[in-house]
């Protein structure tokens, strides 16, 4: 490493990875190219949006590399011409192939928002949440030719509140991997970053995550619905049923509270929330979305909208 730190090639593409590249740009470290995926189309005109990490690295005057393939022999050429002692990759979106791991001197190192081998994929900073996990953060991995099974070089944790949702979290995460990463950069440089194998009996996947998924089945527990409510916030977001109308609910709080109504029963719809009745306990919804409508709190809701006693959710 010279006195102007490691000359870094970064691979990231969503709001994720935007601290951490800025991080590194506000470092002593060159980040002499960013590999980021293709625009896309967004929004109802379809218009091509460039992936946030793009937008950074355009500010800093870095070049951008936007491949459809990385399995080429001249995109593996074109990024060697920058010479990178180490790549970073920080929610890049791809799995990466031998060469280009082997390409830099130091390898390929991921920023991974879980504390590694649990929830390995695409997703883990919802999954800790959908699973209930008390505890979650930032692993630093040396990357290998698996789905997030590579060395472990650095762990930072973090507690889950009660009310914390994936959106929460994902920022919060987002801020501790970049800080972590750079804890990383200088231990790696002291020579003190000790690789740490991965126990693959304790490893759970973190798959994508499906629209699907959130429509709510009230036979569950209210813990559990509570869990995959704040686990979809904001997207895919969770959802129910109400005469042929689709509502997205927000904000849970399990209530202590049994009774003999079947499960999505609305027990009570108040200024303080929505009551219903699940496979065990009840279940208070704060904010619900009522489709085609914006996010409203209950008591906004019920100032122009009233629940008949006896209303029961459904899941479709």
């Amino acid at each position: 490493m010279s006195a102007k730190g490691y000359r870094i090639v970064f691979m990231g593409t969503p709001d994720f990875a935007v601290p951490s590249l800025q991080t590194l740009i506000d470092s002593h470290h060159q980040v002499v190219c960013v590999v980021t995926q293709p625009d896309k189309k967004k929004g109802r005109g379809k218009k091509l949006g460039a992936p946030p990490v793009k937008v950074i690295a355009e500010q800093a005057g870095i070049p951008v590399l936007q491949p459809t393939k990385i399995r080429t022999d001249e995109f593996q050429s074109e990024l060697g011409s920058y010479r990178p002692d180490v790549i970073i990759v920080a929610a890049y979106g791809r799995i990466l192939p031998a060469t280009l791991l082997n390409l830099p001197p130091l390898g390929c190192i991921n920023v991974h928002g879980s504390l590694l081998p649990r929830h390995r994929g695409a997703a883990p900073v919802q999954w800790a949440i959908l699973e209930g996990d008390k505890q979650t953060g930032i692993t630093i991995m040396q990357m290998d030719e698996g789905m997030d099974t590579g060395d472990i070089l650095l762990y930072a944790a973090i507690d889950i509140p009660k009310k914390e949702t994936a959106g929460s979290l994902f920022k919060r995460l987002a801020e501790l991997g970049a800080a972590t990463l750079l804890t990383a950069l200088v231990k790696l440089a002291q020579g003190e970053l000790a690789p740490t194998k991965q126990d693959n009996n304790l490893a759970t996947k973190a798959p994508p995550l499906q629209k699907e998924m959130g429509n709510i089945d009230w036979n569950l527990p209210a813990e559990k619905l509570d869990c995959l409510i704040r686990g979809l916030d904001p997207w895919p977001s969770a959802y129910t049923f109400l005469d042929g109308t689709r509502y997205r609910l927000f904000s849970p709080e399990v209530v202590h509270k049994d009774g003999n109504e079947p499960a999505g029963t609305i027990l009570s719809a108040t200024q303080n929330g929505i009551v219903v009745a699940t496979g065990n306990q009840s279940l208070l919804i704060a904010e619900l979305q009522p489709e085609g409508r914006k996010r409203l709190t209950a008591a906004s809701f019920l100032c122009g909208h009233s629940f008949p006693s006896g209303s029961r959710f459904t899941n479709g």
